[in-house]
């Protein structure tokens, strides 16, 4: 009754602005299954025990129609209407949020760039809350409204976006910050690096980086090659947890790479509320789960932040509160992660912590390890003993990876390694980018580089010690044996 009552207020009002324009309303999969969507819906949209349409969703609608103008402010008040018929969404489904914003971005009159600058940003903002409104019907009722005025508005997915908050330029008011909720400064407690006494010893930093096939440095600078394929754990402490999921680079392959990282930050006294970031191939968002960029409504908010360098390329997280700073990259099709961290924080417990195995801290399990000198003899390629993918030899993998890693240190080694295994040259900037992040975020100078003892030096004259080492050993014997001539003769 209430749609109805919304749909014949719509054709009314409609009617009047465009003098005559035409507005249908189509209904969208009827008895749709969404997963997930019992115990979303509102008590009043409960079907009755035993009714035919028990385990079917509630009609979604989809405003359809043509001109701009009233009907964009009109199109708008529809979709919230429908959002807001089911209050009983998951407080963590942030839609309600999604559609709001749009709705207000939009109920002044602007320019059609204005307009698609600001479906654009209402659509980003839709995407990031599809893991906590996936069943939501208010949710698939968006999705199908922006499709539609993207269609009418002849709007591009692809160009400029901003918050809705920031499209309306016919408003003579400044504009608000990005985050209003923003402090310029917190409570001393909210900065790691002053909640220290005066003239003491400053904290000593640590880092982890995890890139490439992949390969992790841990806090305590082991350089190791492993395998982990599905979720690992790499930090877990009071203040932060930090979780990678990795794929296998080829069908067959014992090799992997980052495709997810999830970061949670834990609420902490007065600084920040707690807040998830999560980052997959291909969507590399410059916010938090929950759309905002900062530590959320506490006096300390803005010693949380996140700073996009590029956009959908590298983004970094500054703890201050923690003095940790993170960086999440996309390189290619995969994920690499780095992050200098206090080691009083890196060691940081909770009191009910089982002691697992983290990554950073502790290292891949050595079941998980794999030689990183195996690529040289080929028993790193692609399936078992197979050929090198795509051609690169040991020699050409080399020439490569030397035009970004003059050093001949782990980090070249590992993008050999990478290049012979996968073939995808994508690796080399990986491991470019994974040494850059160490120089950036490393508090020790000379532990940039680190090197395998065990690991061969390239040489013109390859063998040339072990040749010089076999003439002494033949020297050796002939001496011997004139020796021993002259005794029994």
């Amino acid at each position: 009754m209430v749609l109805l009552l919304l749909v014949n207020r719509f054709r009314t009002s409609r009617r009047d602005a465009t003098k005559g324009g035409e507005v249908r309303l189509h209904r969208l999969h009827r008895g749709a299954r969404f997963r997930g969507a019992a115990g979303l819906r509102a008590p009043s949209m409960q079907p009755q025990r035993g009714s035919s349409s028990a385990d079917g969703a509630g009609p979604a609608w989809m405003v359809m129609g043509k001109g701009a103008g009233p009907s964009v402010a009109a199109a708008a008040r529809i979709l919230a209407a429908l959002i807001y018929l089911f209050p009983a969404v998951s407080l963590q489904c942030k839609i309600l949020k999604c559609n709001s914003e749009f709705w207000s971005s939009t109920s002044a009159s602007g320019s059609e760039m204005d307009f698609c600058i600001a479906l654009r940003a209402y659509n980003t903002c839709v995407r990031r809350t599809a893991r906590t409104c996936r069943g939501d019907l208010a949710y698939h009722s968006a999705q199908h409204g922006i499709e539609d005025l993207m269609g009418q508005h002849n709007c591009s997915k692809d160009g400029p976006t901003s918050q809705p908050s920031q499209t309306r330029r016919g408003s003579q008011d400044p504009l608000p910050p990005p985050d209003s909720q923003e402090r310029s400064d917190g409570p001393e407690i909210c900065h790691y690096e002053r909640s220290f006494p005066r003239h003491s010893a400053p904290p000593n930093y640590t880092h982890c980086g995890f890139f490439g096939d992949p390969h992790l440095r841990t806090f305590s600078d082991d350089f190791q090659t492993c395998k982990v394929e599905g979720a690992w754990p790499l930090i877990h402490n009071k203040y932060l947890s930090v979780q990678v999921t990795n794929v296998p680079v080829l069908p067959g392959s014992a090799t992997t790479a980052t495709n997810k990282i999830t970061i949670i930050f834990k609420n902490f006294q007065e600084c920040v509320d707690q807040k998830m970031y999560h980052a997959e191939t291909d969507e590399l968002p410059a916010a938090f789960a929950d759309g905002s960029k900062n530590g959320g409504d506490r006096h300390g908010a803005n010693t949380l932040r996140i700073v996009e360098k590029q956009p959908g390329q590298h983004v970094e997280i500054h703890a201050r509160y923690i003095g940790t700073t993170i960086v999440v990259r996309q390189v290619g099709r995969y994920l690499t992660f780095a992050i200098r961290m206090p080691e009083e924080v890196v060691n940081s417990q909770e009191e009910k912590d089982d002691h697992g195995l983290y990554l950073c801290r502790d290292g891949c399990p050595l079941s998980q390890r794999i030689d990183l000198s195996s690529a040289k003899d080929g028993r790193g390629s692609a399936g078992e003993g197979g050929p090198p993918s795509r051609g690169f030899t040991y020699q050409s993998a080399m020439a490569a990876c030397k035009v970004r890693l003059p050093v001949e240190d782990l980090y070249f080694h590992s993008c050999v390694f990478d290049l012979i295994t996968s073939g995808d040259v994508s690796f080399t900037m990986a491991a470019y980018y994974a040494l850059e992040d160490v120089k950036m975020l490393h508090s020790d100078k000379s532990k940039y580089h680190i090197f395998e003892r065990s690991w061969p030096v390239s040489s013109s004259v390859p063998g040339k010690p072990l040749a010089r080492a076999l003439c002494f050993v033949n020297f050796l014997a002939v001496v011997l044996w004139i020796q021993y001539c002259s005794l029994h003769l």
